[in-house]
């Protein structure tokens, strides 16, 4: 087999572009390792290989034509499967959704066809976007590509790794507590979660709209700002979407620090945390001091709030945004309608949803239950208002804030399922940045027991610029990124 799965994003367009090799040649290499890899790692609930074949051909037809082509021509590009994909199943990992077939193209395939990235397949998740393990999938778990007996994190954990296990050059995912950066973590690949607004949410299955977004997910720095710089950009299909001009991510890639002010939160360090975790993060920030860098612990007092008012936030979104999935308007339907409305309603989510959606949302129509509103719902909105201005006020002494992005490395397949608590303790470092609306990203920082830890860099609002290049200067400096895992 050829070595052409390897290659990043930017070294398969040079090579395409240059003819040295084709986009077929390119894309039945990638196709040639997940037949290889997928049974041990379970990345990908569908692949369209016909199609994607197809899709090189005409790339090679007009690079031979001499015609242009797109920032992405050849690439091949694994998407989460809660992203709509006309013509391909997209089943959010759940049973209510095992056969549905989108008529349309969320905004951000759409961009990612117009600049010749090639779709392979939908990846595994958490049913729903719900996990933070990708164990809760109704096909079944992803598993690790560094040590199979464990979780590649979640929910996007089968897009991040696909990326590790080079069964895609590209993939994206999406991000509602820490979605993108927790596999990324976990997987050893590099993972944005844009400023809220920046990414088109058009064509995602919601989970949480006020909370969620679409980011890139990617081998190095450079790939993930390449993509970045494709998917971003002003939607009208979307209300919340920021009207601002597109960017050339890669432009601001340079390789320095010098003068950057850095606060580390001790939120961040907080119970639970590893000490191997916490010294990997720890020698990832002296990294960067030697390189010219400054830092400064400091606190941030309304992040120990963060976890409680994301998931009230998070659930009561969830409750109303699934409330459509009931078999009789969209969603799985059991074969037999007997009873009342109400008993096939009822029979129809308990048998198309999995436990942790029931449960995310029979406690999210209790918090915004007449009565508990009050107490639990406008609570946690009050406590989202707190974090924004602890951060506001942060980022008038700091460049950007640094921390781990888990607290603990990847934990065992089946430790933490049954007990929700310690699996939402997880989050712990993630969600305030979406509470936030905060760019934070996920750059390999270290290994501990051969098991991979994650440096998270949070930046103010539409400063991905300022993310990458920290986060490349890191990579550039060291060869964490470069280590692969045995399969």
């Amino acid at each position: 087999m050829s070595d052409l799965h390897k290659l990043t994003a930017q070294q398969t367009i040079q090579k395409i572009k240059s003819k040295e090799v084709s986009a077929q040649e390119c894309l039945e290499a990638v196709f040639e390792q997940i037949h290889k890899v997928e049974d041990k790692i379970n990345a990908f609930v569908t692949l369209v290989e016909d199609q994607a074949l197809n899709r090189a051909k005409e790339i090679d037809k007009k690079i031979s034509e001499g015609k242009k082509v797109g920032k992405l021509a050849g690439v091949s590009i694994a998407i989460k499967d809660a992203i709509c994909t006309q013509g391909i199943l997209t089943t959010c990992s759940s049973k209510m959704l095992e056969n549905f077939v989108p008529p349309y193209n969320a905004e951000v395939i759409n961009r990612i066809k117009q600049q010749d990235g090639i779709i392979i397949g939908k990846t595994n998740m958490d049913e729903f976007a719900m996990g933070s393990s990708t164990e809760t999938s109704y096909f079944g778990p992803t598993f690790n590509p560094w040590d199979n007996s464990r979780v590649p994190g979640g929910s996007s954990g089968g897009s991040a790794a696909c990326i590790a296990t080079d069964e895609a050059v590209l993939s994206l995912g999406t991000d509602t507590g820490g979605s993108i950066r927790c596999p990324a973590s976990y997987c050893s690949v590099v993972g944005l979660k844009p400023t809220y607004g920046l990414v088109s949410r058009y064509g995602l299955i919601a989970y949480a709209n006020s909370l969620e977004q679409i980011g890139p997910m990617a081998k190095d720095v450079y790939d993930c700002a390449l993509f970045l710089s494709v998917i971003a950009g002003h939607d009208t299909k979307d209300g919340t979407s920021v009207n601002q001009p597109i960017k050339d991510y890669t432009q601001f890639l340079k390789n320095g620090v010098k003068g950057l002010k850095i606060g580390v939160p001790k939120e961040f360090f907080g119970e639970g945390t590893k000490p191997d975790v916490k010294k990997q993060v720890w020698n990832a920030i002296h990294k960067l001091e030697e390189l010219g860098a400054s830092y400064e612990e400091t606190s941030l007092p309304s992040l120990e709030q963060s976890l409680a008012a994301y998931y009230i936030v998070a659930m009561s979104e969830a409750s109303s945004n699934l409330a459509r999935f009931d078999g009789l308007r969209y969603g799985y339907r059991i074969d037999k309608d007997e009873a009342d409305w109400a008993t096939v309603y009822s029979k129809n989510r308990r048998a198309g949803f999995g436990a942790e959606v029931r449960r995310r949302i029979i406690l999210g129509t209790y918090a915004l239950s007449a009565g508990y509103y009050n107490k639990y719902y406008l609570k946690a909105l009050k406590v989202r208002t707190l974090i924004r201005k602890n951060f506001e006020e942060a980022y008038k002494k700091f460049d950007v804030l640094m921390g781990p992005t888990m607290p603990f490395p990847p934990f065992k397949i089946g430790e933490k399922i049954e007990d929700p608590l310690q699996l939402y303790m997880s989050d712990v470092d993630t969600v305030s940045a979406n509470l936030a609306g905060l760019p934070a990203i996920s750059v390999p920082c270290g290994f501990t027991k051969g098991l991979p830890v994650g440096l998270q860099i949070l930046a103010p609002h539409l400063r991905e610029d300022l993310t990458l290049q920290v986060a490349y200067t890191f990579e550039q400096n060291t060869e964490f990124s470069k280590q692969k895992p045995k399969l």
